[in-house]
């Protein structure tokens, strides 16, 4: 796990933008693609790259992290819609390689066990997105989900409803449920990169770097994951207790390593 501490969220965004833009102009890739406030910047960074610099998304495939259970896919708070109107809508993605968790499917258990299936058979995950909950969730992986987890329905906590109602009309109005990536799937991407920013996130962010492994913090899972790249801003890196060796070893890091 490398931790690189960046001044500012538009410096994260920009790293973070890097790396996927490494893996796409290698050829066919497959990309792990996360919703809500984080990665924003990320994808208004490679929108940008896309329309200036003749970056493609035309040989890449990609699969969300997770869905609403109820909200069909032209609801405007469903992440099909989501993703589509921060990133995919406004790049050249390929009709039909864009995949989503179907959150109207009648049978929840059929509808994750493809979904595992579609992201075998494109060949797995190169370059997954990620961002972390204040409480340490990853994806819906809420706390005390278990560390080797596959794609499966989740209860959300009362908390994360609450963070999320946002993005709604009312608290009432979030989704009691959601199809998720389970933590076992996640680390089977070949390159997991954690996205954080802001004081808010300080507190996960230590845990999941610097804690134990435990399923209190989700995130900690990464810890056991061989290639994991955290790219987090000064504020939410603000209580991890080895800042300076982190910001040494990058800062020494050969140009020719890369993320």
């Amino acid at each position: 796990m490398e931790i690189i501490i960046l001044a500012t969220p538009a410096d994260v965004a920009r790293t973070a933008a890097d790396v996927i833009e490494q893996q796409v102009r290698l050829g066919p890739s497959v990309l792990g693609l996360a919703t809500g406030s984080t990665p924003l910047g990320t994808y208004r960074e490679l929108i940008e790259r896309h329309r200036k610099y003749r970056l493609s998304f035309n040989q890449t495939q990609a699969f969300l992290l997770d869905e609403y259970v109820g909200l069909p896919t032209a609801h405007p708070q469903s992440y099909h819609s989501v993703i589509r109107a921060d990133f995919t809508g406004s790049v050249d993605f390929r009709p039909g390689s864009v995949h989503g968790l179907n959150g109207m499917a009648g049978d929840a258990e059929a509808e994750t066990a493809e979904y595992e299936g579609h992201i075998a058979a494109a060949g797995g995950i190169d370059v997954q997105l990620l961002g972390i909950g204040a409480d340490g969730h990853l994806g819906f992986n809420e706390p005390m989900s278990s560390m080797s987890s596959r794609t499966r329905i989740k209860t959300l906590t009362r908390q994360t409803r609450q963070d999320n109602a946002r993005f709604f009309t009312h608290v009432d109005d979030v989704p009691n449920h959601v199809l998720t990536q389970g933590l076992g799937t996640i680390r089977e991407a070949r390159h997991l990169l954690l996205l954080a920013t802001g004081r808010a996130k300080a507190e996960a962010v230590a845990a999941a770097v610097e804690g134990p492994v435990a399923a209190s913090c989700p995130a900690s899972a990464l810890q056991l994951h061989p290639h994991v790249s955290v790219l987090v801003d000064e504020a939410a890196a603000s209580q991890l207790a080895h800042r300076e060796y982190y910001s040494d070893t990058y800062g020494r890091k050969p140009a020719w390593q890369g993320l």
